[in-house]
């Protein structure tokens, strides 16, 4: 009997050693150098791109994009790169959700199995719901985009998505707790900017009258003096 509680411990122990880098691997924080959580100067200087991420709200938390696109949408050489575009989220400058588009020639006659098999090298067994993706808060993605595969932990989400409008996949990377956060400051902000609409477009309406007035009298004193009936 000792013997065979023995076997069992060491068959155990050696299950546990075999399977640590796969689950060491299986870090849904990551997609290939950038990590959720990364500064917007980081993900910039690492993907290459001028670190000014386009501002879709400034209040009551700054949200801003970085995008970075393959050489071949810009030149003519075709690199191994299946990615066609990543698009870079960031709360208050931290990086909460990555956004990818992979290239419709890269993933030509892929079934959701192969892109399965190939994600679950690096993140581990996948599920698959048959469930419609949350929409994006900068509309890369619309309500009709399904989730094929999912993977996620206690902190992170990871989604192999089929966008409505082109035969591909995209894959969607978020952190819980930023993702939300995000969220409900860009409905706070459609809410103030909702608010403040109308006084905004009284004031863009007095400054136009202002500047138009302005050119008129400049216009006025200088075609006054020259004037000859």
């Amino acid at each position: 009997m000792a013997i065979v509680s023995a076997r069992i411990l060491a068959m155990s122990i050696a299950c546990v050693v075999i399977s640590a880098p796969l689950i060491s691997a299986q870090d849904l924080s990551r997609y290939r150098e950038f990590q959720l959580g990364m500064s917007l100067v980081g993900v910039a200087q690492q993907a290459g791109l001028t670190p000014e991420g386009r501002v879709l709200h400034q209040r009551p938390a700054l949200i801003q994009e970085l995008t970075w696109l393959s050489p071949r949408i810009i030149s003519s050489p075709a690199p191994g790169d299946s990615a066609r575009k990543v698009l870079f989220s960031f709360y208050n400058g931290q990086l909460f959700r990555i956004v990818v588009n992979y290239e419709w020639e890269r993933t030509e006659g892929l079934t959701v199995e192969d892109m399965v098999d190939a994600l679950s090298v690096t993140y581990g067994p996948a599920t698959l719901p048959a469930t419609e993706i949350i929409p994006s808060l900068s509309r890369v993605h619309t309500n009709s985009d399904r989730i094929m595969a999912h993977w996620e932990d206690p902190q992170h989400s990871l989604n192999l998505v089929r966008p409505s409008y082109a035969s591909t996949f995209g894959l969607v990377v978020f952190s819980k707790r930023l993702e939300a956060l995000a969220r409900a400051a860009s409905v706070e902000a459609i809410r103030l900017d909702g608010q403040e609409a109308p006084k905004w477009a009284t004031d863009r309406k007095q400054k136009q009258e202002d500047e138009d007035h302005a050119r008129q009298e400049t216009a006025r004193r200088a075609n006054k003096a020259i004037f000859r009936p």
